[in-house]
């Protein structure tokens, strides 16, 4: 019996803001402010809120799945392969499967 639940960020409610921020690198705002992504077999503009090597943030209006695989084409780096990993209020962060350099 599969399950009706989804890991979209929807189903924990954050009422407290972050007090610490574990990333390890900096966030910075994108050069380009869009971004090609293939989301089940569709491609999406979609526009970039930050990006460091090793993920973004982007708004999108779509409700992907957390560990969800994707591609994004990055207008000054070429096709990304990226992972969801975590999805709130249309925006999503994505992991990229390597480092951009």
């Amino acid at each position: 019996m599969a399950s009706s639940f989804f890991l979209d960020g929807g189903m924990i409610p954050r009422t407290a803001a972050r007090t610490i921020d574990e990333r390890a690198e900096l966030r910075q705002a994108a050069l380009s402010g869009t971004a090609v992504l293939e989301f089940r077999g569709r491609k999406h503009v979609i526009r970039l809120v930050n990006i460091s090597p090793s993920g973004a943030m982007v708004i999108f209006p779509h409700v992907p799945n957390i560990g969800e695989r994707l591609s994004v084409q990055l207008l000054d780096r070429g096709l990304v392969s990226a992972q969801v990993r975590w999805v709130k209020d249309g925006r999503i962060g994505l992991s990229f499967a390597a480092p951009l350099a």
